[in-house]
């Protein structure tokens, strides 16, 4: 009976230490976070210029952004991008997925090769890939210097492409990380199912079309849930690969927000259009969660 009381005494201790632990960095993710979430949704009813106010408007802000053309285009250049951004990874993912399942020899290289662009900033990818495309050097000239000299890659001047560039990069950058969600996927998958498709006579693409890749929806749903916030939530490659030109061409939501809040003085629309953001990625988040929440809802 000591030694149980003694041991429930630690335990407690523990659960102490742990809790002394945590409540600070809760404390600090709930001032920071949701503090200055709900801050940023009271500057979006106000008639905040240069400066915080607190002289309310109601929704005023809001209807101003709707009817902003430039927001309407960084909604329309959004789209455009999403797509390529969603896409594209989720195939070159799924592509090198595949081929490095093969129990290739050299698959802790190929890996690495993969993976390594997610170890850089996008600022990094945005500055490399700006240079790369620059129409008089990078690849272009090299190009050039081989013998095709009327080659020309002018995405970043083209008003009709230059959003195209942003997904290039970003392409570049993410689809390591989405090869690793299959990959994980894939070797998830129990064996035995495998063993038994083969004994069926399944093999190679058969086998992947039929049992393999049928199983890979939970890694299919989590790079979704990765992309598609990461998509709304650009800002950094924007700002450095292309500054939202020519023009706004290339301009997204999250560009838009800090040239209205922090450079053309007008923080309440841009305190309007994170909010926007914050509900377009809401949109995408909170099913993820009732999901995941239902089946212990139902099995309590």
């Amino acid at each position: 009976m000591k030694m149980l009381i003694k041991g429930l005494r630690a335990a407690g201790a523990e659960r102490r230490s742990a809790l002394a632990c945590l409540i600070p960095m809760l404390l600090l993710g709930a001032v920071f976070f949701y503090g200055f979430l709900l801050w940023t949704g009271w500057l979006s009813l106000t008639r905040s210029n240069l400066l915080p106010s607190n002289d309310f408007v109601g929704l005023l802000q809001y209807r101003r952004l709707l009817e902003d053309p430039r927001w309407q285009a960084s909604l329309w250049n959004l789209l455009r991008f999403s797509l390529g951004f969603v896409l594209l990874p989720l195939l070159i993912g799924l592509g090198l997925a595949v081929l490095l399942d093969q129990r290739l020899r050299a698959e802790g290289l190929l890996r690495w090769v993969y993976l390594h662009p997610m170890a850089l900033s996008m600022v990094v990818t945005g500055s490399a890939w700006r240079w790369l495309m620059d129409p008089e050097q990078g690849l272009a000239e090299g190009v050039r210097q081989l013998g095709w000299t009327e080659f020309r890659w002018d995405w970043l001047a083209q008003e009709d492409m230059a959003v195209y560039a942003l997904v290039v990069a970003a392409v570049w950058q993410i689809s390591g990380f989405v090869m690793a969600i299959f990959l994980a996927g894939l070797r998830g998958i129990d064996e035995s199912m495998v063993q038994a498709a083969r004994l069926d006579g399944a093999s190679g693409w058969t086998l992947y079309r039929r049992v393999l890749l049928p199983q890979l929806g939970p890694s299919l749903f989590s790079a979704l849930l990765i992309l598609l916030p990461a998509a709304i939530k650009t800002f950094d490659l924007v700002a450095v690969l292309t500054e939202g030109g020519p023009g706004q061409s290339s301009e997204l939501p999250a560009f838009y927000m800090f040239q209205m809040a922090f450079e053309r003085s007008r923080l309440g629309l841009g305190a309007a259009s994170a909010i926007v953001m914050v509900m377009m990625v809401l949109s995408i988040a909170l099913p993820y969660a009732f999901r995941r929440s239902a089946p212990r809802s139902a099995a309590a």
